[in-house]
C-alpha cells in the first residue's frame, strides 16, 4: 500500500513538473522581441503574428507514453510535446517558425525597460520614410503640419486603446491580460460567428504593408542612385534592377541573425543624415520662403500627403508584443506619450525647415534637393540602409505567407514547402525569388516613392492605426467606456475612414496613370 501510494505521488509530481515545463515553454513562446531590428520594426509584427498562430493552434498537453498502459496511466517523465489541435506533435515547420522568433527576440533575456521600449517605438516611427514628409508639406501647407501633429495624437491614443483591448476584468475584479496580439484582439471581436476572420484581415493588411515596404526600398534605392549620379548613362529602372540583383540572396535567408547586426548602425546613420539635412537647411535660413507655406491645399494631391504622414507613424502592429515584454507595463502609457511627442516635434521641424529651404522645388525624397557635392555621399548611405533594411520586411512577409498557405497543417492551401529534413524545396525557393522579382516589377512600373507611400498609408496604415483599434475598443469594452471615449473612438473611425478612402482613391489614380505612362514608354 505504501509502495502504491509512493508511486502515485511520484506520478503526480512528474505530471506537475511536466505541466510546469510546458507552461514555461508557453511563456517564452509568448515573449516578444527585446530590441528593434529596424526602424519599421517589422520583426515585432512578424513575431506577433507567428506567436498568435502557435497559441491558436497549439495545446501544451502531456501525451501518454507509447508504451504505457491504456486507461489513464500517467505519462513518463520528460514525455512532453506540443500538440496542434490535440492531434499530435508540432510539425517541424512550426518549430522552425518558433525558432525564428526565439532568435530574434533574445529568448530568456530579462524584459525590457520603458526606455528600451521607447527606443523600439522611436525606430518604428522615425524611419527613413520621414524623408517624404517635406513633400507632404508641399501639397498641404500649414494643414500638413497640423496633420503631422494630429496623426501623432491619434496614433498615440489608438496605441493605448489597442493595449486596453488585451485586458479584461476577472471574477475577483482584477484587470488581467487575456490576449497577446493584435490578431487575438481581432479574433475576439469576430467571435463566435467568425472566430478567425478578424485575424485573417489583420494578417492580410500586415502582408500588404510588408510587401509594399519592400517595394518602397527598391524604389528609393533606384531613385537615390539615379539622382546621385545623373551623368552616368544608367536610368532609374536600371538602378532598381541592380539593387534587386543585390537583394536576390534574400530568397535564401533562413534567419535574420546576420542582417540584424547592422540594424543599430543603420538607424544611427539615419539620424546623422537627418541632422545633416537640418543643418544644411539652417545654414540657408536667410533664404527661407515663408510666403510659400500656404493655408490652402492641393485637393488632388493632399490626400496622398495624408497617407504619407500616416504611414510614417505606423507602429500599432507590434505594440502588443512590446507591452507584454516590458518590465513594468504600467509605464507603457507614459512611454507612448513622450515617444510620440518627440516624433511630432522632430517630424514637424524636419518637414518645415526642409520645405522652407526648397519651397516649390521640394522633391519626393528630400535628399535629392541637396547640392551635388554632398548629395551623392548622403544618398549612398541611404541606399545602403535601404538595402540592409529590405531583408527584414521581406523575411517577415515570406514567413507569414509560408505559414498560412503552406505550413498550417490540414488547413494549409498548398503542400509544405519544406522537406522532412527542414530544407526549403526548390519550388519554395522559386516562390521566394518570385516575390523579390515582384517587388522589382512594381518598382520599375511605378517608380513613385510618394504615391506608393501614400497608397500604403491610406490602405493599411490608416486601417491598422485608426480604424481597427477604435472599432475593437468599442466592440470589446463599450460597456465600460466613458462618453468622451466613445466620442473619440467614433470620431477617429469616421475621420480615419474618410481620409483612408480619399487617400487611397487619389493614390490609386496616380499609380494607374503612372503605370500607363511607363507601359507606353
Amino acid at each position: 500500500m505504501a509502495t502504491l501510494l509512493r508511486s502515485k505521488l511520484s506520478n503526480v509530481a512528474t505530471s506537475v513538473s511536466n505541466k510546469s515545463q510546458a507552461k514555461m515553454s508557453g511563456m517564452f513562446a509568448r515573449m516578444g522581441f527585446q530590441a528593434a531590428t529596424d526602424e519599421e520594426a517589422v520583426g515585432f509584427a512578424h513575431c506577433d503574428d507567428l506567436d498568435m498562430e502557435h497559441r491558436q493552434g497549439l495545446q501544451m498537453d502531456i501525451l501518454k507514453s507509447e508504451g504505457g498502459e491504456e486507461g489513464g496511466e500517467q505519462p513518463l517523465e520528460g514525455d512532453i510535446h506540443y500538440q496542434r489541435d490535440g492531434t499530435g506533435p508540432l510539425p517541424p515547420s512550426a518549430s522552425k517558425d518558433a525558432g525564428v522568433c526565439s532568435e530574434l527576440s533574445g529568448q530568456g533575456k530579462p524584459k525590457i525597460t520603458a526606455w528600451e521600449a521607447g527606443w523600439n517605438v522611436t525606430n518604428a516611427i522615425q524611419g527613413m520614410f520621414v524623408l517624404g514628409l517635406p513633400y507632404a508639406i508641399l501639397h498641404g501647407g500649414y494643414l500638413g503640419l497640423f496633420l503631422i501633429i494630429f496623426a501623432a495624437v491619434v496614433c498615440c491614443y489608438t496605441g493605448k486603446i489597442l493595449i486596453a483591448c488585451l485586458y479584461e476584468e476577472n471574477e475577483d475584479g482584477e484587470i488581467v491580460r487575456v490576449r497577446d496580439s493584435y490578431v487575438d484582439i481581432a479574433n475576439a471581436c469576430c467571435a463566435p460567428r467568425f472566430p478567425t476572420l478578424g485575424g485573417r484581415i489583420v494578417n492580410v493588411a500586415q502582408i500588404i504593408e510588408l510587401v509594399m515596404t519592400c517595394i518602397l526600398y527598391v524604389v528609393v534605392s533606384g531613385n537615390l542612385m539615379y539622382n546621385s549620379f545623373p551623368n552616368l548613362p544608367v536610368s532609374q529602372k536600371s538602378w532598381s534592377i541592380i539593387a534587386t540583383a543585390v537583394l536576390l540572396p534574400c530568397a535564401f535567408l533562413k534567419n535574420l541573425k546576420a542582417v540584424s547586426k547592422f540594424s543599430l548602425l543603420c538607424t544611427l546613420a539615419h539620424f546623422v543624415i537627418n541632422i545633416l539635412v537640418i543643418a544644411y537647411c539652417l545654414s540657408r535660413a536667410r533664404d527661407w520662403a515663408w510666403d510659400k507655406v500656404k493655408f490652402y491645399i492641393d485637393v488632388k494631391k493632399f490626400p496622398i500627403s495624408i497617407g504619407i504622414i500616416v504611414f510614417s507613424y505606423t507602429s500599432q502592429i507590434f505594440l502588443p508584443s512590446l507591452e507584454g515584454n516590458m518590465q513594468n507595463p504600467k509605464e507603457f502609457h507614459c512611454m507612448m506619450n513622450w515617444t510620440h511627442i518627440a516624433a511630432c516635434i522632430l517630424k514637424g521641424l524636419f518637414a518645415l525647415v526642409a520645405y522652407l529651404t526648397w519651397a516649390d522645388e521640394t522633391k519626393e525624397v528630400i535628399t535629392d534637393n541637396l547640392p551635388s557635392t554632398i548629395r551623392a555621399v548622403v544618398n549612398i548611405f541611404l541606399v545602403a540602409k535601404a538595402l540592409l533594411s529590405y531583408p527584414l520586411p521581406f523575411f517577415a512577409a515570406v514567413e507569414v505567407l509560408e505559414r498560412s498557405l503552406f505550413q498550417d497543417g490540414n488547413r494549409a492551401f498548398f503542400p509544405n514547402c519544406y522537406g522532412g529534413d527542414g530544407r526549403l524545396k526548390s519550388w519554395g525557393l522559386t516562390l521566394r525569388c518570385a516575390l523579390v522579382v515582384f517587388t522589382l516589377l512594381m518598382a520599375i512600373y511605378v517608380p513613385h516613392f510618394a504615391l506608393l507611400m501614400g497608397l500604403t498609408g491610406s490602405l493599411t496604415g490608416a486601417g491598422l492605426c485608426f480604424l481597427l483599434p477604435s472599432l475593437f475598443h468599442l466592440k470589446l469594452l463599450w460597456r465600460k467606456l466613458l462618453w468622451h471615449h466613445v466620442f473619440f473612438d467614433v470620431a477617429i473611425f469616421v475621420i480615419g475612414g474618410i481620409c483612408s478612402v480619399s487617400g487611397f482613391i487619389h493614390s490609386l489614380e496616380g499609380l494607374i496613370e503612372a503605370f500607363r505612362t511607363n507601359a507606353e514608354d
